[in-house]
């Protein structure tokens, strides 16, 4: 399965988003995976925020949770 994943604020997500994407705000992250996503680790995510620097923590975030197909797409601007 494919997901992806804005994680910039929830105020920046209503400015605009890329099709299909869930908002998960990178500073909640951490605690969403703690408490058990419905993500499978071997789904294809792709991650985005305004510039990269917020997904790339995501990315890091996700990759020690254990989930093999991350991508950081970057920004916004990339994804629409």
């Amino acid at each position: 399965m494919q997901h992806i994943l804005d994680v910039r604020s929830p105020a920046e997500f209503q400015q605009g988003h890329a099709p299909g994407a869930i908002n998960m705000p990178v500073d909640q992250l951490a605690i969403q995976l703690s408490n058990g996503s419905t993500m499978d680790k071997n789904d294809e995510i792709t991650i985005y925020c305004l510039s990269g620097a917020r997904a790339g923590v995501a990315k890091t975030l996700l990759d020690r949770a254990g989930y093999t197909k991350v991508t950081n797409a970057g920004g916004l601007s990339n994804m629409i």
